[in-house]
């Protein structure tokens, strides 16, 4: 039986540094995770981030690749991101603690990749608009900025607390199910954004608020995820619509 752990995903969106690389693969397997993905990293890994990943080589070089970040999380029912930046149009951001035993919870039975910005500029808005919340790890007002390897061993950290607390994602809301990858739910999404226009819910060329309407949607729906019989409920709705307006 596949272990919960093997169903994380720590995807490094365009890091810059080997050391960091090599760092966080060393970190991911000091708690007991396997799977890293880097979206656009360095066209080589230096002697330094095989120097830092250590014991890890075997996570670093087993390290899946990207060329984009919608490959990335494509096949994963569930996306989040670590940040340190607050404000409303980030969507909704979870203490740490709390963020990990949601996703404790979810991974038993689904996938789920947890997003690190650049070190130097953190995830992007467009990068963001792509998870379903996100989490943040209390830090000093004098230095709020970690390194992007420390961000990564905190966070795997405090999701293997929940094997000792039970080994079930204690805490977590909700009871387990298994859910469609985000690919499935991004189809949904423009179905959504069409049937909103035939309703004239949007108003015609009014692409601001359309813009916010589905950002509040991706974050409502991604927060949870959606199951199969969700999905295809949420489609059928779709198609009703459509029938009744044409």
């Amino acid at each position: 039986m596949k272990h919960w752990k093997d169903n994380i995903y720590f995807v490094l969106v365009e890091p810059k540094e080997s050391g960091n690389i090599g760092a966080s693969a060393r970190a991911i397997k000091n708690m007991g995770f396997k799977n890293l993905c880097l979206v656009n990293p360095p066209a080589v890994i230096t002697d330094e981030g095989r120097r830092l990943a250590c014991n890890a080589l075997d996570v670093l070089n087993s390290a899946e690749i990207y060329n984009n970040l919608k490959d990335a999380i494509r096949d994963k029912a569930i996306v989040i991101g670590a940040t340190r930046r607050k404000g409303k149009r980030r969507g909704v951001i979870l203490p740490l603690e709390q963020g990990t035993k949601r996703l404790c919870n979810i991974a038993h039975d689904n996938k789920v990749a947890i997003l690190f910005g650049r070190e130097d500029r953190g995830l992007f808005n467009e990068e963001v608009e792509e998870c379903g919340f996100l989490i943040t790890i209390p830090t000093g007002k004098e230095q709020p900025s970690l390194n992007l390897a420390q961000a990564v061993l905190i966070v795997a950290y405090e999701l293997s607390k929940a094997e000792y607390a039970g080994g079930k994602g204690q805490g977590a809301i909700g009871e387990r199910q298994e859910m469609v990858n985000h690919k499935e739910i991004a189809s949904l999404y423009e179905r959504i954004s069409k049937t909103l226009k035939l309703l004239e819910y949007i108003p015609k060329g009014d692409r601001n608020l359309e813009k916010k309407i589905m950002q509040n949607l991706k974050h409502f729906i991604g927060r949870a995820g959606l199951t199969d019989w969700e999905l295809k409920m949420l489609h059928g709705i779709c198609s009703q619509v459509e029938k009744k307006i044409k």
